[in-house]
């Protein structure tokens, strides 16, 4: 009875150091939170346009100026339909405090987003954006913003609807439906032709 109490207590032992000690190489988890921007240079960085502004004309050129060298690994630009426009960005993996980059003329939108990402201190991924519109009739980007925010809510049924709007599609004419052969073809009037023969020759008796 004593043996059977020993054996079964040292097994428990036995799981509880094991759970232990995988439990102490789990990984922490903020090790995959690599874009939440725990250093606060989001905060630091200034913007050219400047975030939420009003411009009396469209800009020709992006800037970032971060507090300390980065190296910018991403750098978008779309207005408010989501339609990319083609600035050309290159990585470059030399490390800088500003990044000025050319941009091609604007047409008329409601507003434009500059979405970036760099690689900061002990390469952690860092994410940010700013927004910007231009025009005579032009209003800040965050009054858009809410106005589609509330338009979008009212359209998914709430704030407590779980229904979340698909991406738009784009629709392509003119463009012929793609052809795909089948593994086999059956012809059922050769099959059909093929047994009327086979009947007409067959001996009637």
């Amino acid at each position: 009875m004593k043996l059977h109490c020993f054996h079964k207590i040292g097994f428990i032992l036995l799981n509880l150091g094991l759970w232990q000690s995988s439990h102490s190489q789990t990984p922490p988890a903020d090790l995959y939170q690599q874009d939440s921007d725990i250093t606060g240079i989001g905060i630091e960085t200034k913007t050219s346009p400047p975030d939420n502004s009003v411009l009396p004309e469209a800009p020709d050129n992006l800037r970032l100026a971060f507090p300390y060298g980065v190296r910018l690994v991403k750098l978008t630009l779309r207005n408010e339909l989501r339609d990319w426009v083609d600035i050309s960005f290159r990585y470059d993996p030399k490390t800088k405090e500003s990044f000025d980059w050319n941009i091609p003329p604007l047409t008329a939108a409601t507003y434009y987003t500059a979405d970036w990402a760099i690689l900061a201190e002990n390469d952690r991924l860092i994410r940010g954006s700013f927004s910007f519109a231009f025009g005579a009739n032009a209003e800040p980007p965050s009054v858009a913003k809410a106005a589609e925010a509330l338009i979008l809510e009212a359209r998914n049924g709430g704030p407590n609807s779980r229904f979340v709007t698909p991406p738009r599609t784009k629709i392509i004419l003119n463009q012929d439906p793609p052809r795909y052969d089948p593994p086999f073809t059956i012809k059922l009037e050769d099959q059909q032709s093929g047994d009327a023969t086979e009947d007409a020759t067959a001996d009637p008796n």
